[in-house]
């Protein structure tokens, strides 16, 4: 039981890793541009550090959850 609760914590952290446009575009196999479209468009969820645009994983993997339930 410990084993599986120190994985689900490296789990939790893994996913709140942030990652930059290249990364979701390839977790998505979709073009980096395209990436940006849609974060400018407000439907990728991400986090602005000031011209930057950052995506939390586990904000990504819950977005994508969201769009299979459409």
């Amino acid at each position: 039981m410990d084993g599986q609760l120190d994985f689900d914590g490296e789990l939790r952290r893994s996913r709140d890793t942030l990652l930059v446009a290249d990364e979701v575009a390839a977790m998505l196999r979709v073009t980096t541009s395209l990436v940006y479209a849609e974060t400018r468009a407000g439907r990728i969820p991400c986090v602005r550090l000031g011209r930057y645009y950052r995506y939390r994983a586990s904000a990504i993997a819950a977005w994508i959850e969201e769009v299979e339930q459409r």
